[in-house]
């Protein structure tokens, strides 16, 4: 009877934890209950955990031997994006009847027409800007000292700007420093430049046969397919993506010229060729434009408000261009997650410098355009800053 009894209670027991475990099961949502079930457990967790150790490590691996060999890699990366853009014009030129060399050569020496250009304009300028930078970081700092000194919350007082860091004296050898920092720059731009241009005229002249390559790479017949729909995307993004973005900022910077030509500025066609250059790195290029416009019209004008009349005014078209006049004619097809962008920006800017950050947008659109057309189900169509 006793044991009858104990076997009696432990059934009831155990019918009271079954329910309390139904009750606590029907508590938790499907999709958790089925995740719950389908984790990996005991060795199975620890081959998992390994697998993502080993990609860690080879993830570190591949970029410190990215930024160890920056040198060669930064021309070669940005003679083969170059390329790229270049790629729809190629294929014009080809269908044209001009051969493979002559196509190389027309390209690589408009691209190097375009840059000799730039620099030529910017020459001048720079030279002008670091005989002259002692003078007028002092101009700088006694045009804004008043307006920072009548800023309480910011506790500056003549005495800040005679001892410390933000001495005139520290920011005069601050600027030597920097200046410095240039000129040992110099050489190896100058070996990367020649390394961009001897490999954008081999890319250019051996891209049909390289993309041939790629896709005879691949075994069988849906994976060449597959390859031949990447390429050919990224071609086309690319191509018409920048070519929109050249002319819509080529007309930002002819804006900014009038901007700066009737707000008084020094140099209006400079200060066009810099919002058009600038206009290509997204959210830095526009900051930096947008500040140095404000100092410039600070120092000209007498007038606080006066001054930054222009840098309001480039910043507002700009806004205007990159929030209504740009999707409108570049298509929500084309758009990919600003976050994505502004994070691949501080990335390749912390491997490669200035380089890396104009590297950025076109890497993440060749990125994107690889996983749309493998994952054709999971396209996203956010905004895609320029």
């Amino acid at each position: 009877m006793t044991i009858m009894s104990a076997r009696g209670n432990g059934k009831l027991r155990k019918s009271l934890t079954d329910m309390s475990a139904q009750r606590k099961d029907a508590a938790l949502r499907p999709e958790d209950i089925e995740a719950a079930e389908n984790l990996p457990l005991g060795r199975e967790a620890l081959d998992v955990a390994m697998a993502w150790a080993v990609i860690g490590i080879f993830a570190i691996v591949f970029f410190s031997l990215v930024h160890y060999m920056s040198l060669i890699l930064i021309p070669v990366t940005l003679a083969i994006v170059v390329g790229l853009i270049l790629g729809l014009v190629a294929d014009r030129l080809g269908k044209a009847g001009v051969p493979r060399f002559g196509i190389a050569f027309i390209l690589s020496t408009l691209v190097f027409a375009v840059l000799f250009l730039i620099i030529n304009s910017l020459a001048e300028p720079v030279a002008t800007l670091i005989q002259e930078g002692p003078s007028f970081i002092e101009r700088t700092i006694n045009r804004i000292k008043p307006f920072l000194e009548s800023q309480h919350w910011l506790n500056v007082s003549p005495a800040t700007f005679e001892t410390g860091p933000m001495s005139m004296q520290s920011l005069i050898e601050n600027s030597g420093n920097i200046l410095g920092i240039v000129t040992a720059n110099l050489t190896p731009a100058i070996i990367q430049g020649m390394i961009f241009f001897a490999a954008l005229l081999l890319f250019l002249y051996g891209r049909v046969r390289l993309r041939r390559t790629i896709i005879l790479a691949f075994p069988t017949r849906r994976q060449r397919l597959m390859a031949i729909r990447v390429l050919n995307s990224i071609d086309q993004v690319l191509g018409y993506y920048f070519a929109t973005a050249s002319l819509l900022y080529l007309g930002l910077g002819v804006v900014m010229a009038l901007i700066a030509y009737f707000g008084g500025l020094s140099m209006p066609i400079l200060w066009g060729l810099f919002a058009f250059v600038s206009s290509f790195i997204p959210f830095l290029g526009i900051t930096l434009m947008t500040v140095s416009v404000a100092i410039a019209g600070i120092l000209t004008h007498d007038a606080l408000f006066l001054g930054l009349i222009p840098a309001i005014v480039f910043f507002t078209v700009h806004l205007a261009m990159e929030n209504l006049i740009f999707p409108a004619i570049m298509g929500r097809q084309w758009e990919i997650n600003p976050f994505i962008v502004f994070i691949a920006i501080l990335f390749w800017t912390w491997m490669w410098g200035a380089v890396g950050a104009m590297l950025a947008l076109p890497l993440s659109l060749i990125m994107m355009t690889v996983l749309n057309e493998l994952f054709p189900d999971r396209k996203t169509v956010p905004h895609l800053p320029g």
